[in-house]
């Protein structure tokens, strides 16, 4: 076996990393070009001379890893064919998270060399049995981790429709038995998904299915429905808690439970968090005419009409900002309860994507519970890389673009640790797993450092790491 990494490059050539010997296929077989031949490419190809030199450094990082990692484990044991990447996934986790020019490229290499390590969820949410094996096999934690947080609770709306396995990752990851948690499945998904996700809602008392769900249309007012069905879920609960969080199926966290109350805690406390500012002139539109949704298994959008609106109700002026929000318990039942939001939420029904003015244009209220009248983008509720802030907020989407906005790829990782927000959207763990794998690795890990509470085995994703990922923490 040749050492160092390998990849193809895309052109029928195998380029071997480590020595940076290259082989050409040709007709003739294999011939090979002399490392002075290599040598006077890559001077007449400055990129190529920089992106070589990246890959260098990258291994020799490696090497020294390497050299002190150990290189036995029952944890983890590795196949032959899987040496070339390292101690897969936790050195290319720690590279990606560091920023190592060449991390994305040897991660996307390896990523499709190596058969994704199979899960245990689908198995387990299609054959539901014993709970108490089930949440231990998924790793759930099933204690407070701390006195600060069993005082107190959070609640949470998420509205899923699609990557079962995206779900369970994103609940396990905020769950916690003093919070509690409303799923609303979209009404179109398939019965093996409602069945499946309706499993593992099962064995916790904390969580639960919508009571009412809706046919959810992309910008449409279903989705701001689903949230209000879900409130009104949340409000009958027995556990008291403080704050409401909404998040969708392709959101993850970046900050632990304990970090999410503290911000809560000493940036707003017992104000609601509902980031925007006063409709702008080219958002008018979505509130001028009126919008209908056409809804259907396989396509389903919201379309303008030619009738014109009328004003708002009460004379309110309209806010714009993010579909996203914390709310306080008080100002979730004013919504639920007060004239002038029923009456803005009747007027919303035939407007665009009426979820993201409906919750600030309400907490701009002077007299709603804990609103922020004179707010405008404060508040780190959800790291986003929208297209047309590239160069300013952040330097472009290393995966792809979906509506404008970056469905995260590897190049991503350092960006999204970054952040101080408490979420991050949005992640598709079917076109880029080793993504979710190293934040849930560097999520895991955070949380249990966090813990003031004797650790239980299966909290832990692995017994031993072979890197430490520096969580800064």
């Amino acid at each position: 076996m040749q050492s160092g990494f390998s990849r193809s490059n895309g052109s029928g050539e195998t380029v071997y990393i480590g020595d940076i010997k290259r082989f050409s296929k040709t007709k003739h077989g294999a011939k090979k070009v002399s490392e002075q031949e290599t040598m006077t490419q890559l001077d007449a190809a400055k990129s190529g001379f920089i992106l070589c030199l990246g890959i260098c450094i990258f291994i020799c990082t490696f090497i020294y890893i390497n050299s002190s990692a150990p290189k036995e484990s029952t944890a983890q044991p590795f196949l032959p064919n899987l040496l070339e990447c390292g101690f897969y996934p936790d050195e290319l986790c720690s590279a990606l998270f560091r920023g190592v020019t060449a991390a994305p490229i040897i991660g996307n290499f390896c990523q499709q060399a190596i058969p994704q390590r199979a899960t245990q969820v689908s198995n387990l949410l299609q054959n539901p049995g014993n709970c108490s094996r089930m949440v231990k096999e998924l790793h759930f934690i099933t204690k407070a981790l701390s006195e600060e947080e069993a005082s107190f609770s959070l609640a949470y709306i998420v509205t899923i429709h699609k990557e079962l396995e995206m779900f369970v990752k994103l609940l396990r990851a905020i769950y916690a038995p003093q919070n509690v948690y409303c799923i609303h499945i979209d009404e179109k998904s398939s019965k093996t998904y409602k069945n499946a996700v309706q499993s593992l809602v099962n064995c916790f008392d904390n969580v639960f299915i919508a009571s009412k769900r809706e046919n959810v249309v992309y910008a449409g007012f279903s989705r701001l429905q689903a949230d209000i069905n879900c409130m009104k879920d949340l409000l009958r609960s027995k556990i008291q808690w403080n704050y409401i969080i909404n998040l969708c199926g392709q959101d993850y966290p970046i900050k632990t439970n304990q970090e999410i109350i503290r911000y809560l805690k000493s940036k707003w406390n017992g104000k609601n968090v509902t980031p925007g500012i006063i409709q702008p002139a080219h958002i008018k539109h979505r509130t001028r005419v009126s919008y209908k949704e056409f809804v259907n298994v396989g396509v389903s959008y919201v379309y303008p009409t030619s009738n014109v609106k009328d004003g708002p109700p009460h004379n309110l002026t309209i806010y714009f900002g993010t579909a996203y929000y914390v709310l306080t318990r008080k100002f979730a039942e004013f919504a639920l309860t007060d004239e002038r939001a029923k009456d803005l939420l009747q007027w919303s029904k035939d407007t665009y994507s009426p979820d993201e003015h409906y919750w600030v244009t309400l907490n701009r209220l002077k007299d709603a519970p804990g609103a922020t009248p004179d707010a405008q983008w404060e508040g780190n509720v959800r790291a986003i890389k929208w297209r047309d802030q590239a160069g300013n907020s952040h330097r472009g989407c290393k995966g792809h673009y979906i509506r404008d906005v970056c469905v995260y790829g590897l190049g991503d990782l350092q960006w999204i640790i970054e952040s101080p927000h408490l979420f991050a959207n949005k992640f598709e763990f079917s076109k880029y797993p080793l993504v979710m794998e190293c934040l849930e690795r560097r999520f895991r890990l955070k949380v249990l450092q966090q813990a003031e509470v004797p650790l239980e085995a299966h909290w832990h994703f692995q017994l031993d790491n072979y890197f430490n990922m520096k969580l800064n923490v």
